[in-house]
């Protein structure tokens, strides 16, 4: 996969990409990202990429000459003339859609991904009608810029790619994982996605820890009731933290006895 960042700070990525799962994923040739310097794209002896906003107001708004000139440089047409479905050129933005699990799982099914990072009081509108197809907030909250969205959705992406992470299973049995994102398609289990919910509470050793113990079902060995077990928690976890996403997950009706049983 092939990952492009526009940014006025191309400084902030090197340190979110030179760890962990990015960092494997980009030494083994699974994902291929570049930061791009907006600034480049700014022909004036400034390097001026901003300016005041017609009509007046508060802050300064990213201009759109040097992000389209940067784009088209990258190799990327207008948001008109794109017909490839493999690629998606991405606003960041306080204004966006929010992303979520979903569209990460979408987004790494991707060749090619092309982040652009808004900042100051915003982005010039034509970015996002003529450029960006889509357009993303990772929350429901004001960041000074879209470099720390931008790293989320990358670390968030990536790690979804297969091979990045080393044991793939492990990302279908993560909160927020729905049903269709689950490769079996079998349900929620004890090694298997959790439905859309919060994950299930994990323990390890010891499994004593200064008077706190491990629930005894996970050393039982009996297999249906850890996953009887994790799944009521999980489903408790979900209903105490993020009651709003139970209103989305497709419950059984073993799942509602579960709940009944709390």
């Amino acid at each position: 996969m092939k990952i492009d960042i526009v940014t006025i700070f191309p400084e902030f990525f090197r340190g979110p990409l030179d760890h962990g799962i990015i960092r494997r994923a980009r030494e083994a040739g699974l994902a291929a990202i570049e930061v791009h310097d907006l600034r480049a794209f700014a022909h004036d002896r400034h390097k001026t990429v901003d300016d005041r906003p017609f009509g007046g107001g508060e802050g300064m708004v990213l201009k759109p000459e040097p992000i389209f000139e940067c784009i088209e440089a990258l190799g990327v047409v207008s948001r008109e003339g794109r017909s490839d479905a493999g690629q998606s050129v991405v606003l960041l933005s306080a204004q966006g859609k929010r992303f979520d699990q979903s569209l990460a799982d979408e987004l790494a099914g991707l060749e090619r991904m092309v982040l652009i990072c808004g900042r100051y009081e915003g982005v010039d509108e034509r970015v996002g009608q003529y450029l960006a197809d889509r357009e993303l907030s990772i929350g429901d909250y004001v960041l000074s810029g879209g470099e720390l969205g931008a790293a989320v959705i990358v670390d968030c992406v990536t790690r979804l790619i297969p091979g990045a992470v080393g044991n793939q299973a492990s990302t279908q049995q993560e909160s927020f994982t729905t049903f269709s994102q689950a490769r079996d398609g079998n349900g929620p289990s004890s090694t298997c996605t959790s439905g859309g919910l919060l994950d299930y509470p994990h323990y390890t050793r010891p499994a004593d820890f200064r008077g706190m113990g491990v629930p005894e079902v996970l050393a039982s060995g009996n297999h249906e009731e850890i996953r009887r077990w994790r799944r009521r928690t999980a489903l408790e976890k979900t209903l105490r933290n993020r009651p709003d996403l139970l209103d989305r997950a497709a419950l059984s009706v073993e799942d509602r006895k579960l709940l009944g049983e709390r």
